[in-house]
């Protein structure tokens, strides 16, 4: 989920490119922030917040099933650990996973490092526990919260920082087609689209889906993954 004031669709916390800092663990992948696509062309990248969630998880990966496509699912470690069979069905329908921390605290960003970590690989170790040691390839801040330290933090655990292009604020609930016309229209911006299946009622989120993924196909997108 976002927070009042959190970065905007295009500059989710700050991509820029900086040198390790050595009295942290060196990073494994590229601790920049991930927006654009691993496959070339016309593509969208789902990225799915906050879940998983009994009642809108299976919902939303039935929707995805149903029009052919993947997701990247930014999972709450506590939620994972409460739902691990859900966690096992994203994994089993060939979606990715990403780290969205422990507690979705949005001033993480004011908080110290340490904490910074424990958050982030509490959270990777708390999904991979819960689907069986499945690779948690991302890392997102909550509400795009990010540090160079967490990003550094989290690319030294494998996992890519992932941002986002296209914020539908589904998670104000502001309509449907509001959903819709928002994912649209950002899309010219880049192809990662920021939607949720937990932290509340998500009735809207899945009715856009519903309308939005037939769209993408008709309009000749396909489905990708961020780049890792």
């Amino acid at each position: 989920m976002n927070r009042p004031g959190a970065a905007t669709a295009a500059t989710a916390g700050s991509g820029a490119a900086a040198a390790p800092d050595p009295n942290l663990a060196s990073p494994l992948v590229d601790m920049s922030i991930s927006r654009r696509s691993e496959d070339p062309g016309r593509t969208v990248n789902l990225t799915i917040d906050d879940g998983p969630d009994p009642q809108w998880t299976p919902r939303v990966l039935d929707v995805l099933a149903r029009n052919g496509a993947k997701a990247v699912f930014c999972m709450l470690g506590p939620n994972a650990q409460a739902h691990p069979d859900l966690a096992r069905k994203v994994v089993a329908a060939g979606h990715r996973l990403c780290d969205h921390s422990v507690s979705h605290d949005t001033a993480m960003d004011h908080k110290d490092v340490a904490y910074q970590e424990k958050e982030i690989v509490d959270g990777q170790r708390m999904i991979q526990e819960a689907t069986g040691g499945a690779p948690v390839p991302y890392y997102r801040a909550p509400g795009g919260a990010f540090t160079p330290e967490s990003r550094q933090i989290a690319a030294a655990h494998g996992m890519r920082p992932l941002g986002w292009n296209v914020d539908t604020r589904d998670f104000e609930r502001p309509g449907v087609e509001k959903i819709v016309e928002t994912a649209k229209a950002q899309l010219r911006i880049g192809p990662t689209v920021l939607l949720h299946d937990g932290g509340g009622n998500r009735a809207q989120t899945l009715a856009a889906l519903e309308e939005l993924l037939p769209w993408l196909t008709e309009n000749g997108y396909a489905f990708s993954f961020p780049e890792r």
